[in-house]
């Protein structure tokens, strides 16, 4: 039996190789798994262009995925340099990678990715249309839109995020809404009304989004439905900008999924903690239970230069709570363009986060890795903590670097070390404090 997409095979009751995959990932049914894809609760987003992926799937009661932001830019044009950031960015455990590409050569980038990348690939069409046009906002035509999404479902990105939600209605919601402090900070999103109000049209993606979806049908692409109006302070979080968008994005996601096209819905963004469960509740009855994609969110506006930990933070809440996918935030966010050492941070964090979450979720055997390292702590076993360890190098690096006297200790504790004393005692040995 042939299919188009995962959905639809699923829809038929077939278990694709994509699924088996995914399925041994997650140490679940592969029928089960299929199932949820059926559903729309679960994706695998899997462009049949992309021949070196390695599928995994994204939904609320899988691990929590994470996914992390590179590209080339006017002011990072080093094409062969960004690429490092990808590998590294493969070896520390990204499962995704969005191309946010904005200058340069950024087909030859994104086929590159393609043909290299076994992790996830998402990109947003609309920053390549001024790249690919060279004219002005303006001026580019609903057609053009539709290529640019189409040309990068060629090139074997597997999500792209559409901001298809940002409709003429919820353009003078926005308007008559004078209470947001930040605006739209969405890139992508800023740009389509931008053009909006430009050309007095609708938006592309929303007036034509029948034949949006039947691109993403011949590649196998799934939506990642942007939220334009996602809140870029904490104060703006939750108002009627962003619920109204949130509405859209769900009438939208039945419309994807009548033509077997799999969803995911993107949100916030910044946000008070207190509002996170609310969020994740909310966006899972308007939007039918399709996986939820945020960024963060981050729970607080003051920490330039350790956003990386407000995201974490907030990541870790809505994880709980349902999000499926967590989109990294780096120490340069709001500052400048990520080096390594910040995509690396960025990426630790919101795997923690990550981790964090499916332990709250309550995942099967996700506390396995925690259990053993906490084994390896009551040993004292060193090389086995280092190994365990989300980061292993920085954990050789800080023991290392504290010279302690006794191996059984660290330079913290000492000879008052709770591991290192109960062992000694329980195994019939004295303990000796060294107090000098």
């Amino acid at each position: 039996m042939e299919y188009s997409t995962q959905q639809q095979a699923a829809k038929m009751g077939i278990v694709t190789q994509a699924m088996i995959k995914a399925a041994e990932y997650e140490g679940m049914s592969a029928e089960v798994l299929r199932e949820m894809i059926a559903q729309g609760v679960c994706v695998i987003p899997a462009n049949k262009n992309h021949k070196s992926l390695e599928p995994k799937a994204i939904g609320e009661r899988l691990k929590t995925k994470i996914n992390v932001n590179l590209g080339i830019s006017k002011d990072s044009s080093d094409m062969d340099a960004e690429f490092e950031k990808v590998k590294g960015a493969i070896e520390l455990g990204a499962d995704a990678i969005m191309d946010l590409s904005t200058s340069g050569d950024t087909r030859a980038f994104r086929r590159k990715l393609s043909s290299y990348s076994t992790a996830m690939l998402g990109s947003v069409p609309i920053y390549d249309a001024l790249i690919a046009y060279k004219k002005p906002l303006g001026e580019i035509t609903a057609k053009e839109w539709l290529d640019v999404a189409r040309m990068h479902a060629q090139d074997g990105i597997d999500f792209l995020t559409i901001h298809a939600g940002l409709n003429r209605a919820t353009v003078e919601r926005f308007k008559k809404n004078k209470n947001r402090l930040t605006n739209i900070v969405s890139r992508g999103g800023s740009l389509i009304f931008a053009w909006m109000e430009m050309t007095g049209n609708e938006n592309p993606f929303y007036e034509y989004f029948d034949e949006l979806l039947e691109i993403c049908q011949e590649h196998d692409v799934t939506l990642s439905l942007g939220d334009a109006c996602r809140p870029g302070s904490t104060h703006d979080a939750s108002d009627a900008c962003q619920i109204e968008e949130l509405i859209t994005l769900g009438e939208l996601t039945k419309r994807a999924w009548a033509k077997d096209v799999q969803v995911i819905i993107e949100g916030p963004g910044h946000m008070p903690l207190d509002q996170i469960e609310m969020n994740m509740k909310l966006q899972k009855s308007l939007c039918h239970g399709a996986p939820f994609y945020v960024l963060g969110p981050l729970v607080t506006d003051i920490a330039p230069g350790y956003d990386h930990i407000t995201s974490a933070i907030g990541g870790a809440v809505a994880g709980w709570h349902g999000a499926a996918f967590l989109c990294y935030v780096t120490p340069a966010e709001h500052l400048r363009l990520p080096n390594f050492d910040d995509m690396k941070e960025g990426i630790i964090a919101t795997r923690i986060a990550a981790h964090a979450a499916d332990i709250a979720k309550k995942i099967p055997n996700v506390t396995e890795w925690d259990n053993t390292m906490s084994k390896a702590r009551q040993r004292v076993d060193w090389e086995c903590m280092f190994n365990l360890a989300i980061d292993p190098e920085k954990a050789r690096r800080y023991r290392a670097e504290s010279k302690p006297e006794l191996e059984d200790s660290c330079s913290m504790c000492g000879s008052f070390c709770s591991m290192r004393n109960m062992n000694k005692i329980l195994n019939g040995e004295s303990v000796d404090i060294n107090i000098i």
